[in-house]
């Protein structure tokens, strides 16, 4: 039996999903100040899951690692969870 994303013909095109690792709220005083080098505090720790969003939307959870082999040292992500995206984006 096809699966109903492959008879899609929308499935091919490519999209763009935005990985957040976290976020900093620095007042405008000390981001004017902000200079080569200089350190921005995020609201999360380096083992916290990041937020994958299509757009707006969270579609799913994961933790960053870094890929071996051939593509040794590229950052990737690793699902942990993942939104029921059947009904569409």
């Amino acid at each position: 039996m096809e699966d109903i994303t492959d008879a899609n013909p929308f499935s091919q095109v490519p999209i763009e999903v935005t990985i957040s690792v976290g976020r900093a709220r620095p007042l405008v005083r000390d981001l004017l100040r902000l200079s080569k080098d200089a350190v921005l505090q995020l609201d999360r720790r380096v083992d916290d899951p990041v937020e994958l969003y299509v757009g707006d939307r969270l579609i799913a959870r994961g933790e960053l690692t870094e890929l071996e082999g051939d593509n040794a040292g590229q950052l990737a992500v690793r699902l942990t969870e993942v939104a029921n995206l059947r009904g569409g984006l």
